[in-house]
């Protein structure tokens, strides 16, 4: 048996799993049940049920000590062990595990905290996207990566100034058909049952927010016909004001006229983000996993000085500035001692590899003492999460252009204020940013 919380349940005829961590207590306590029959149509999800309704005669619910003899049973209690240091490690106070046997749908709800949220007078009390991983990946990988994500979130979303808590949702899954109801209805009603507001992140198209919402939920935001659309240009935004105040931090001018700037991702952000680069005069250097994004790029500017260099290349280009803009963990002590970037600060989330604040502290140092000034990813890719509660909370009324007036705002302002504190206080900018927002998390 491979090393999986939803093997145990598949094999014992459950669906449901909760982990709970109290970090104030250094308590764990598992939870697991059959809480649904497999054949129920998820495409009456909202119609003839919620997420308040009894869906099988048959229910079973194991309680913590029950639920471990399984895993004992099965030769997985050292396994759920490690899953409950990772969430040790980083103070996550939730997994929430929703299995559909019929499609082998591992859906995982990391949330790390919900303080942010709970006095917010809405349903929704935690924010995080959506991803899907292949379920080839091992699944502890999956874990650290949305737990990874859940944590930033919390802390992303006190600096946009969004009353939620933070979370994130990977699925173990193939791709998606959003022509099957029943596959998506799943997918909003474990959302929905999680108390979360969320949009597709990677491996998950934008559509999908657009079939949950005309069919299930409001819960998902973003998409092409939301009313303020996908998330990818308001995040960019929020990156390219922060990325000018490391500048004018530095060099007195937030000017980029005439810097070379590596940016690593064209995809639904980096897109946006070496546009608004290019507006202001820069030149570029940029990769992307996908041959056809760079053509696509290079395609919608042909007079523009783009240079375009292999993925691995990209953190070793000669360039002023760079700009993550793909996956996380990139910035490890191996890459680090080899960078000549002046600055890094881009939207990629959890650009530093690393499970854990004083992991993060550590590598923030690295990158000081290799004379880099590194912005962190979620004190500025905010416009992301701000669009979407904007768009759930208001809907209709929602507005774009008051919304990037008020990213540009706080990614101005905030940024440019947090480098200065850090520099006053002797800390990396890392550090400084925990420092202000860690008391709204972890404070009583």
């Amino acid at each position: 048996m491979r090393e999986n919380l939803f093997d145990v349940l598949r094999d014992e005829e459950l669906n449901r799993i909760r982990i709970h961590y109290d970090w104030r207590t250094d308590r764990a306590t598992v939870y697991t049940a059959r809480e649904w029959d497999d054949d129920i149509p998820w495409r009456d999800y909202n119609r003839t049920f919620t997420t308040y309704s009894a869906l099988t005669p048959n229910a079973v619910f194991h309680n913590d000590q029950e639920s471990r003899a399984l895993f004992e049973k099965h030769g997985l209690d050292d396994y759920l062990e490690r899953v409950i240091r990772l969430m040790r490690k980083g103070r996550h106070m939730l997994l929430e595990g929703f299995y559909w046997k019929q499609k082998d749908i591992r859906f995982i709800n990391s949330i790390h905290s919900v303080k942010a949220g709970i006095h917010n007078r809405s349903q929704v009390v935690v924010m995080g996207g959506i991803r899907r991983h292949d379920p080839h990946e091992a699944e502890f990988d999956v874990l650290i990566d949305g737990m990874n994500l859940g944590r930033g979130m919390s802390f992303k979303n006190v600096a946009a100034h969004v009353p939620c808590g933070g979370c994130k949702i990977t699925v173990h899954a193939p791709p998606v058909d959003l022509e099957d109801l029943d596959e998506v209805g799943f997918l909003a009603y474990a959302n929905d049952r999680t108390r979360n507001a969320t949009g597709p992140d990677m491996n998950y198209p934008a559509e999908l927010a657009d079939v949950v919402r005309e069919h299930f939920s409001y819960g998902f935001a973003g998409g092409t016909k939301g009313h303020l659309g996908p998330t990818g240009r308001p995040t960019a935004w929020g990156t390219y004001h922060a990325m000018k105040q490391a500048v004018r931090f530095l060099e007195g001018s937030d000017s980029l006229a005439g810097k070379r700037i590596a940016v690593q991702g064209l995809g639904a952000v980096g897109f946006y983000l070496a546009e608004y680069y290019l507006a202001e005069g820069a030149f570029l250097t940029v990769t992307d996993v996908d041959p056809g994004a760079v053509e696509a790029f290079r395609g919608a500017h042909p007079d523009a000085a783009i240079e375009a260099v292999d993925p691995e290349a990209i953190y070793f280009v000669d360039a002023d500035l760079f700009s993550p803009c793909a996956v996380g963990g990139i910035l490890t002590p191996e890459r680090t001692s080899r960078m000549r970037f002046k600055i890094i600060a881009g939207p990629a989330n959890n650009q530093l590899r690393a499970s854990s604040q004083e992991e993060e502290y550590e590598m923030a140092r690295l990158l000081d003492q290799a004379g880099i000034l590194f912005v962190l990813d979620w004190w500025h890719n905010i416009g992301g999460v701000m669009t979407g509660y904007e768009e759930y909370a208001l809907q209709e009324k929602a507005d774009m252009d008051a919304l990037m007036a008020r990213i540009e705002r706080i990614c101005r302002d905030e940024t440019l204020r947090l480098l200065e504190q850090a520099r006053e206080a002797g800390v990396t900018p890392t550090e400084m940013a925990y420092r202000l927002v860690e008391e709204t998390i972890y404070g009583d």
